[in-house]
């Protein structure tokens, strides 16, 4: 594919935005670079994005593509996958992109190694200087690769989903605070929201 690079200025503004370069980041971008080539960038609710994992990528997806929780055109579905899909509202396209698996290669044990030890204890300074050095090396390398070896381009598994609506807030009787309608249980003739229904489900100790 031919599509053209986002620009240094752009990718830094991201950068900013998320508050960090990393190769989850880099991930979005290459993504995003993807979408943007085929529908733009969506102004209000254009371009749908549905995001199968909550990592560093999808704020590449917001910041560039213009798709956020709150206008409801940014959707995530926990799958713990690096797959995104886009619709587009206007004319009705649908593509899912797939990061291919080690397209740049496995990170290799020095890096799962120093990541462990990073979630466990604090790192000696020639530690996080070498981890700091990978995880950048890592990153350089899924900004410059092809984007065919990066993602697997398919249709899209399901319709573009429909637009956010505006519902009606009800009080839950049991904690007294308004909650939109569709988020609402009903139990022995209450109305709750999801966490007191889910509070008044569980064993209570005798």
């Amino acid at each position: 594919m031919n599509q053209k690079p986002i620009s240094p200025e752009l990718i830094n503004a991201t950068i900013e935005f998320h508050g960090h370069s990393c190769p989850g980041l880099a991930i979005g971008i290459r993504a995003a670079e993807l979408a943007m080539d085929r529908f733009g960038r969506s102004i209000d609710e254009e371009i749908v994005a549905v995001v199968e994992t909550d990592m560093c990528a999808v704020d590449a997806i917001q910041f560039l593509l213009g798709c956020t929780f709150g206008k409801g055109n940014l959707i995530h579905m926990d799958y713990g996958k690096s797959a995104f899909t886009f619709h587009s509202r206007q004319d009705g396209i649908s593509i899912r992109i797939v990061a291919r698996p080690n397209a740049i290669g496995d990170p290799g044990d020095e890096l799962i190694a120093l990541r462990t030890k990073k979630l466990k204890e604090k790192l000696a300074p020639d530690e996080q200087k070498r981890l700091k050095e990978a995880t950048a090396e890592r990153t350089r390398r899924i900004m410059e690769a092809d984007i065919d070896k990066l993602f697997e381009v398919k249709p899209s598994q399901s319709p573009a989903p429909r637009k956010a609506r505006i519902l009606e807030s009800l009080i839950c009787q049991d904690c007294g605070e308004a909650t939109m309608e569709s988020r609402t249980r009903r139990l022995f003739g209450e109305t709750l929201c999801i966490p007191c229904f889910e509070a008044a489900e569980k064993p209570r100790n005798p």
